[in-house]
Parts: C-alpha cells; sequence; structure tokens
C-alpha cells in the first residue's frame, strides 16, 4: 500500500489563472461562469512572495482589499492594548485573508507569512464594482463568510469547553480535514506553525501542549517529529474531538 503524501508547502505557479488553478473550487472563482471569470482574472493581482515571519499586512492599516492565499500559508494576529498577542487563524491555500477588514476599512489583525507564501489580491475598489457586477461572486463571499463565521463559533465553543487534548485533537482532525480538500493526505501531514504559536492559538502553555502531545504519543493516537504529525488512530482523535467540532 503506497505511503500517504504528507502535505508540503504547496507551490503554484504564479503565472496560471484563475480558471486553471488547482485551487478555483475553494477560493473565489467557484461558482463563476466563464465571462465573471475572464471579468475576476483582470482584477487579481499576483503579490510578490512573502517570506517566513514577513507581514502581508499589520493591525490597523488601511484595508487594501481581500486577499486569497495562492501558496504557503499565514496566521493572523491580534494584539491587545497591552501589547500581547493573541492569534486567531491559521490560513491554507484558497483561504482568503482581509475579511476583517471589511467593517471599517482598517484591518484588525496582522497577517503574517508561516512559510514562504504567495497571494493573489482584489484591491477593495474593484471587489466592490465586481461585487455589482457579478451576482455570483457575492454569493461566493457571502457562503466563505459564513464558514469563518461557523469556524469561529466552533473555535470558541473549543476554547471554552474542551479540555486540552480535546483541543489538541479538534484541531489536527481540522486541519487534515482543509489539506484533503487540497488532495492531501488527512492523516500525515507537516504543520508550519510553531508549537508556540499552536499553544497561543489553542489557549495552551507550551509546555502544556509538549506533554499533551507526548502523551497522545505514547497513547499510540499520534505519532511526532519535530512539526510531522501523523494520525495513528482516527477512531481516538474523533472520540476526543467530540465527532462535531471542527474548529479552525
Amino acid at each position: 500500500m503506497p505511503k500517504p503524501v504528507i502535505a508540503p508547502l504547496i507551490e503554484l505557479d504564479l503565472k496560471v489563472s484563475c480558471a486553471k488553478c488547482s485551487l478555483s473550487a475553494l477560493c473565489l472563482p467557484h461558482g463563476l461562469t466563464d465571462d465573471e471569470m475572464d471579468h475576476l482574472e483582470r482584477v487579481v493581482i499576483h503579490k510578490p512572495t512573502v517570506q517566513a515571519g514577513e507581514a502581508l499586512y499589520f493591525a490597523g492599516d488601511e484595508y487594501r482589499g481581500l486577499c486569497a492565499v495562492r501558496s504557503g500559508s499565514f496566521k493572523t494576529v491580534l494584539t491587545t492594548p497591552d501589547g500581547a498577542e493573541q492569534i486567531t487563524g491559521f490560513y491554507l491555500p484558497g483561504e482568503l485573508l482581509g475579511l476583517d477588514g471589511l467593517g471599517n476599512d482598517r484591518y484588525r489583525c496582522s497577517a503574517i507569512a508561516l512559510e514562504t507564501s504567495s497571494v493573489c489580491e482584489i484591491r477593495k475598489e474593484d471587489f466592490k464594482a465586481m461585487c455589482r457586477q457579478v451576482p455570483n461572486l457575492q454569493t461566493q463571499i457571502l457562503h466563505l463568510m459564513g464558514e469563518k463565521f461557523s469556524q469561529d463559533q466552533e473555535r470558541l465553543l473549543a476554547l471554552g469547553q474542551l479540555k486540552g487534548e480535546e483541543r489538541i485533537a479538534t484541531f489536527l482532525l481540522s486541519m487534515g480535514t482543509r489539506l484533503k480538500t487540497r488532495g492531501f493526505s488527512s492523516t500525515r501531514f507537516n504543520l508550519t506553525m510553531a508549537r508556540h504559536d499552536l499553544a497561543n492559538y489553542l489557549g495552551l502553555a507550551v509546555e502544556t501542549l509538549s506533554r499533551m502531545l507526548s502523551h497522545l504519543q505514547e497513547d499510540g493516537v499520534i505519532a511526532v517529529n519535530r512539526r510531522s504529525i501523523e494520525i495513528l488512530d482516527e477512531a481516538r482523535i474523533r472520540e476526543l474531538a467530540h465527532h462535531e467540532c471542527s474548529a479552525h
């Protein structure tokens, strides 16, 4: 039996059109007609590569437009008035960044690359015009916003109601599901975020996260090798995640 493919940094040719992009079914082009796709491609900007640790934008910056992750991955970070940071999400290829800027034309969070990454951007003026001219785009945006809202609710449930190992299981199950939709293994993958970032996101101390990962490994639920994760007992992971939880 062949080994499952470990999800790597997802690299795409930056010259590929929206219509030919392997992420089109997960991104803004989903559901658009050929004419609407042509219109979209005329306003999409392929931004320069962002290196690991660099910001795509900072909290408080003027809202420029929506960005779709084309390759690599990002984290979004909210900074409290006293300077503490809270990671609010991790974003994979095909997922949208910048929805938090739609409210008051300022980004609420900073978006930081976790690895060498790239995005496609639609400037806010073009996006507003597209929404007026392409009803199907409005429908897709509402769908993606609804998914994001649902993910945020599920994460709040996980942080408020689940124990540490249950939070970890929920995250790993969700990450596997998201990678599976991109053609990769749902049970064997690399985490692009540092352990302290994951601990912050899950509301755990780094030491607690490390101890719980070790415990899950000792119990034969997962195998951990640095940032490489293999889910060995999917039934147990689902049991810990309470099945229905899928926080991103």
